[in-house]
């Protein structure tokens, strides 16, 4: 009698046990703990509102930083500087997408810049937008757009290539990129050369 009490005793202690350590290695679900673990993202009023205003850094075409503007002399290659200039950018590259530059001029070339972009061919053309100064020095190969240098607004059509540096027109005019193939091209444009497309990817 007393054997068979000791092992029913016994019996329970090792179930007791069994359960408990059952209970400890079973998974624990904490929400607050794994909601602790997951990156923060800070989003706010203002954050929205840059994305929306800014459309240049993503269009359906995906996320854009180069061009190419195709002349009846060849192919400019393009890199944006879309950190430095977003509303410049966007203005050109809606411009751009909507076939706006195509079959207008190159209405100025000297031995320093080549500049078109005129709906009106002659240089008196184009709107108004506000100026997008940078710290991006005017060098060979650089973008830029018309203005009239009076740091308020510039020629919402009218872009240039400069052809040689250019530091008198730091601070002055919106640099918004950089040709980066086809300089070989820009050199050999006449006046009334014909931009037939600008490609944007």
């Amino acid at each position: 009698m007393m054997n068979k009490m000791g092992l029913f005793i016994i019996i329970v202690i090792v179930g007791v046990f069994a359960v408990l350590i059952m209970t400890n290695q079973s998974p624990k679900t904490n929400n607050k703990q794994t909601l602790d673990e997951l990156p923060k993202i800070k989003i706010t009023p203002e954050t929205m509102v840059t994305e929306i205003a800014n459309p240049i850094t993503e269009t359906g075409k995906g996320k854009i930083s180069k061009g190419i503007i195709k002349t009846n002399k060849g192919g400019i290659e393009l890199d944006f500087y879309i950190n430095d200039a977003p509303n410049t950018i966007s203005n050109f590259v809606k411009k751009a997408e909507t076939g706006f530059y195509k079959n207008l001029t190159f209405h100025r070339i000297e031995d320093w810049v080549a500049q078109g972009g005129d709906p009106s061919g002659n240089g008196t053309g184009g709107g108004s937008m506000s100026v997008e100064f940078n710290t991006k020095p005017f060098i060979v190969g650089s973008l830029g757009i018309a203005s009239r240098g009076d740091g308020k607004v510039q020629n919402d059509a009218q872009f240039f290539i400069t052809k040689k540096d250019s530091p008198h027109l730091n601070g002055s005019y919106t640099n918004f990129g950089i040709v980066t193939k086809g300089m070989d091209v820009v050199n050999k444009l006449e006046i009334g050369d014909k931009i037939l497309e600008i490609t944007i990817y």
